[in-house]
């Protein structure tokens, strides 16, 4: 009977934390990913740098790249 109660507490003490602490965790989970994310689609769209048709031309020299 003590282990039924023992195992109990522990459930009911792990459901209060998660109920308490989950915006501890998803927000910066969120935050990681959504960095994650922006850099993947950054480094997929790399391969349009200045192919744009309205502004395609040459660069100068030592002008930089207008998207980075």
């Amino acid at each position: 009977m003590c282990a039924i109660s023992l195992n109990n507490g522990i459930m009911v003490n792990f459901a209060a934390m998660v109920r308490e602490h989950w915006v501890n965790v998803l927000v910066p989970l969120g935050f990681v990913m959504g960095i994650y994310l922006d850099r993947w689609n950054d480094q997929k769209l790399t391969a349009f740098k200045n192919k744009s048709a309205l502004y395609s031309r040459e660069l100068k020299p030592g002008e930089e790249y207008t998207w980075k």
